[in-house]
C-alpha cells in the first residue's frame, strides 16, 4: 500500500501510515508490523535511488521502520511517499511481517529542524539508528536527540586519520557502529581462532612484526585491525610514520618491540583488507590473504614446515555488511571503542 503527497506535514504522514496499517490488518488479520528498530537514512536526492536499493536488498530479515530523508537544496516544502508491504499474504493461522518505509523530500532549510520533523515518525519505544552514507553530519547532529546509535562507514573518508578522528568524535556523543570495523571481523575471527589451541597461545606474546596489506583507500581498516591487536595484547603504541605510500612504526610489547607495517596492495580491487602477516619470534609465521570464496591461510612452523588451506565464507558482501551493521545496533561492542582509540594513536600526526 502506498500513500504520497508533494506538500505535507509529519503529522499527516504518521496518520497515513497508521491508516494503512489499520486497513491492511482489517483485510488480513495476520499482517502485523514486527518492529525491532527505527532506521533514519539521510542522503542527497541524487543518491536516493542507490541507497533505497541497498536497503531493499536487506529483504525480510530486518523488521524495522525505515525513514529515508532525501535532501534537495532548494526545496521549501516537505514531500513524502509512505509504503507498507509484506512478502506474503498470510493464510489462516499464519502471520506476515509488514515493513514500513517513508521517503521524505526535504530542503537544506529543514535540516536544523530534523528532530521535530522526524519525532512524530519514529516508533518511540524502539531504538533509533541514524545512517548518513554520504556524511550529512549537519543532519546527523540535529537528529542525535532522537537516536541511540550512529551508523557510519569510515572507509568513505579518504584520509585515514580524519576518519578515525570523526569516529572518535561521534563516540564522544553516542554509540557508533562502523561498517569499516565490521569488514575486519573475518580477519579478527580467523586470527583469534589460530591462537585458540593452548600450545599456540604463548606465541601471542612473541609477535615481532605485523604487516597489513590493504586497498589503497582503506588504510583506516588496517589501522582498526592493528588497533584491535594492540588493545588485546596490551601493546604501547606510538604514531606511525609515512614512508612512501606505507605507514610504518614500532609498538612496545612487554619484553620486546613489534614492527608495524601498513602497505597499500596494488592488486586489491575492492575496499578493505588484502592480507595480514604475523611474524613470531620463535620463527613461526602466519599469513592470511583474500582469495575467491574466503581467506587463504599460510602457516610456517619453527621447523620450516609450510601448510596452506582456505578458510571459506569470509566475505559477507556489501548487503551483508549493511545488514550486520543494523544487527549490531542492537548490541554493544566496547571492543570497537578501544580499538578506534588505539587506531587514533597510530594515526596521530607527528
Amino acid at each position: 500500500m502506498v500513500w504520497s503527497s508533494e506538500r505535507t506535514t509529519p503529522a499527516q504522514v504518521e496518520a497515513a501510515l497508521r491508516a494503512m496499517l489499520v486497513e491492511r490488518h482489517g483485510e488480513h488479520a495476520g499482517c502485523i508490523p514486527a518492529r525491532t528498530l527505527n532506521l533514519i537514512c539521510v542522503v542527497d536526492a541524487r543518491s536516493r535511488a542507490e541507497i533505497t536499493e541497498r536497503l531493499r536488498g536487506l529483504g525480510r530479515r530486518y523488521a524495522l521502520r525505515t525513514i529515508v530523508c532525501s535532501v534537495e537544496p532548494r526545496r521549501t516544502q516537505i514531500g513524502a511517499v509512505a509504503t507498507i508491504g509484506s512478502d506474503t499474504h498470510p493464510r489462516p493461522g499464519e502471520f506476515a511481517v509488514l515493513r514500513e518505509t517513508v521517503v521524505l523530500s526535504v530542503g537544506e532549510r529543514h535540516l536544523p529542524h530534523m528532530e521535530s520533523i522526524l519525532d512524530p515518525l519514529v516508533v518511540s519505544d524502539l531504538p533509533t539508528v541514524i545512517w548518513s552514507p554520504y556524511d550529512r553530519d549537519d543532519a546527523v547532529r540535529a537528529l542525535l536527540p532522537l537516536a541511540q546509535v550512529v551508523l557510519l562507514d569510515s572507509l568513505r573518508e579518504p584520509i585515514a586519520s580524519a576518519a578515525i578522528r570523526r569516529a572518535r568524535g561521534w563516540l564522544g556523543r553516542t554509540r557508533v557502529v562502523d561498517l569499516a570495523w565490521l569488514r575486519t571481523a573475518p580477519w579478527r575471527e580467523r586470527l583469534a581462532a589460530t591462537f585458540e589451541p593452548v600450545p599456540l597461545r604463548a606465541d601471542l606474546g612473541r609477535i615481532r612484526e605485523v604487516t597489513v596489506r590493504h586497498h589503497a583507500g582503506s588504510a583506516v581498516a588496517a589501522l582498526l585491525l592493528v588497533g584491535w591487536l594492540a588493545e588485546r595484547l596490551d601493546w604501547r603504541l606510538r604514531p606511525l610514520r609515512r614512508r612512501g605510500g606505507r605507514l610504518e612504526g614500532v609498538a612496545s610489547a612487554r619484553r620486546h618491540d613489534v614492527e608495524i607495517v601498513l602497505a597499500p596492495w596494488p592488486s586489491q580491487r575492492v575496499e578493505g583488507l588484502a592480507g595480514v602477516t604475523l611474524e613470531i619470534g620463535s620463527g613461526r609465521r602466519l599469513s592470511l590473504d583474500r582469495a575467491p570464496g574466503g581467506l587463504l591461510a599460510h602457516y610456517r612452523d619453527d621447523d620450516g614446515e609450510h601448510r596452506a588451506w582456505t578458510l571459506l565464507g569470509a566475505s559477507r558482501g556489501e548487503t551483508g555488511i549493511l545488514g550486520e551493521g543494523i544487527r549490531q545496533a542492537l548490541l554493544r561492542d566496547e571492543v570497537y571503542d578501544r580499538a578506534v582509540a588505539a587506531a587514533g594513536t597510530l594515526a596521530a600526526e607527528r
